[in-house]
């Protein structure tokens, strides 16, 4: 069968999972119960694609394990990988001119920020400011003069406050520069400066067209609030039982958690 025809009683041609707490358990692994699961999807005809906020530097070990060979959409949508050939296809960078002046309005708001930045390019660093806490043991490099940050082409910045919550960054970082960048929470301690308009349904759609496929083709994945975009593009958006509450208020479905196999779940119940 055609990897792009969907199978009888498989209404999907296209899955698009997040990795974060969603693919991915809290230690990184996938478990073998959703690997089975996708490989059943894939063999009924439907194509797996991952969407996640992690540049390509950050995913490709992941993909690699995975034996995965399709595209990824990487950087919050920034970016479009072919994991097989390992290439970029398509790569968006942030205006850093426009992210700079969004950094002085939002500091002007809440005071001064810890940052980091992921560079552009499949072997950008993610350069990491003072103060900044690093989620997990993923490869970064320390930087003490800010203006490290401007010295090459980003995908994105990350913002961290001493004191204010997530959410609230987030919310204040919205209002202060909305109109110079796109404010995205996609995970704890993770609130991220992204080009104007760039979300995960950007780098998605561009993804799913290279496939032949649409929106209508589509089930999606995730956890957090920078997967609300790819709902609403996606014929049908499933939440983890661990998600934020706002991709919760807007997802068709709630599944289990992502430690108890919550994609298999649906996965297994779609193939019948």
């Amino acid at each position: 069968m055609s990897s792009t025809s969907p199978a009888e009683g498989f209404p999907y041609r296209l899955i698009a999972t997040d990795l974060d707490g969603t693919l991915l358990r809290s230690d990184e692994s996938v478990a073998q119960r959703t690997r089975d699961a996708l490989v059943a999807a894939t063999e009924a005809g439907a194509a797996h694609i991952v969407v996640t906020g992690r540049a390509v530097p950050w995913t490709r070990h992941i993909l690699d394990d995975l034996g995965y060979q399709g595209l990824a959409v990487c950087g919050q949508g920034a970016q479009v990988y072919d994991a097989g050939e390992h290439r970029l296809l398509t790569a968006v960078t942030l205006d850093r001119q426009l992210a700079g002046v969004a950094l002085a309005k939002i500091e002007a708001e809440v005071g001064p920020l810890f940052l980091a930045a992921s560079r552009a390019g499949l072997d950008g660093d993610v350069l990491v400011g003072p103060g900044y806490a690093v989620t997990g043991t993923l490869p970064a490099t320390p930087f003490t003069d800010v203006s490290d940050l401007w010295a090459a082409p980003l995908n994105k910045i990350y913002i961290q406050h001493p004191a204010l919550s997530d959410d609230e960054l987030a919310e204040a970082a919205r209002q202060a520069a909305g109109g110079f960048v796109t404010v995205a929470m996609a995970g704890e301690g993770i609130v991220e400066l992204l080009p104007l308009g760039l979300s995960k349904a950007t780098g998605l759609s561009l993804a799913a067209r290279r496939l032949g496929m649409k929106a209508a083709d589509t089930i999606a994945f995730g956890d957090m609030p920078n997967d609300i975009p790819m709902f609403a593009w996606a014929a049908r958006g499933v939440a983890m039982a661990n998600a934020h509450e706002e991709l919760k208020a807007v997802a068709d479905e709630v599944t289990a958690s992502n430690e108890e196999d919550g994609i298999a779940v649906v996965l297994e119940r779609l193939l019948g």
